[in-house]
């Protein structure tokens, strides 16, 4: 009987683990969508504080038993409110968003390494020729300029000599108006919505399709280019030699 009844509270346990975990999940979630999308896209210092810190009370909801679910929303909702409270201020102040989010630092001004910023950052020559790699520049005598930002991510600006040529440089004129991508189907399934906006019928993508020997159910992924033209991705693409199988 003691065999059938500890097995009995070792369920229960689970089950309550499990709803808190699912618990913890939706509220984090909820949260996350409360800050804006400038804490996922744009992480500065209090946005990243704020993260950990939400973080770490959601995960003890999850797993510590002994954290009341009330103490948990008090806590909870008092980090919410003031990254909240942070975030609105520093829309409105850039001395408070200065404070909060630090201030992009010049690591190299007219071509020059600055190295007591670089020090004053903590940033290594490793890691800037790492980011400078990112943007496809393996030579950094190609760049004027390079600004770390409040995110951590890197602004760069190259020579003149070493700058992409761009139709105005080459005083040409691209006839047509250009458009924004619309996503008309993606996963194989229509976005009703986006081709209203785009002005395209369910009869024109059929008839498209149709023309290229295929039917509707074969599109995975359809959009509408800048140049306005249809752009198709069927599930199978029919080639003959894929490069990898699995």
């Amino acid at each position: 009987m003691k065999t059938i009844r500890l097995r009995v509270i070792g369920v229960e346990e689970h089950f309550i683990i499990l709803g808190r975990s699912a618990a913890a999940f939706i509220i984090y979630l909820l949260i996350t969508r409360i800050l804006g999308k400038q804490t996922l896209s744009n992480m500065t210092f209090h946005d990243f504080v704020a993260a950990i810190i939400l973080g770490a009370i959601s995960a003890n909801l999850a797993f510590n038993g002994k954290i009341q679910v009330t103490h948990f929303l008090i806590s909870i909702g008092v980090f919410t409110g003031v990254s909240y409270l942070l975030s609105k201020l520093a829309v409105k102040s850039r001395k408070i968003r200065k404070v909060i989010s630090g201030a992009p630092t010049v690591l190299i001004e007219n071509g020059k390494i600055l190295e007591g910023n670089m020090k004053k950052n903590k940033y290594t020559l490793d890691a800037l020729n790492e980011m400078l790699r990112e943007k496809v520049i393996y030579d950094i005598n190609e760049v004027e300029y390079v600004i770390l930002e409040s995110n951590g991510r890197i602004s760069v600006m190259r020579k003149k000599e070493y700058k992409t040529v761009t139709l105005k440089d080459l005083n040409m004129i691209v006839p047509g108006e250009q458009r924004f991508p619309v996503e008309l189907i993606m996963d194989g399934q229509a976005i009703n919505e986006n081709m209203s906006h785009a002005g395209v019928s369910m009869e024109k993508l059929v008839d498209d399709v149709k023309k290229r020997g295929r039917s509707l159910e074969e599109v995975f992924y359809a959009v509408r280019s800048t140049d306005g033209a249809i752009y198709y991705d069927f599930h199978s693409d029919r080639i003959m030699r894929p490069i990898d199988k699995e």
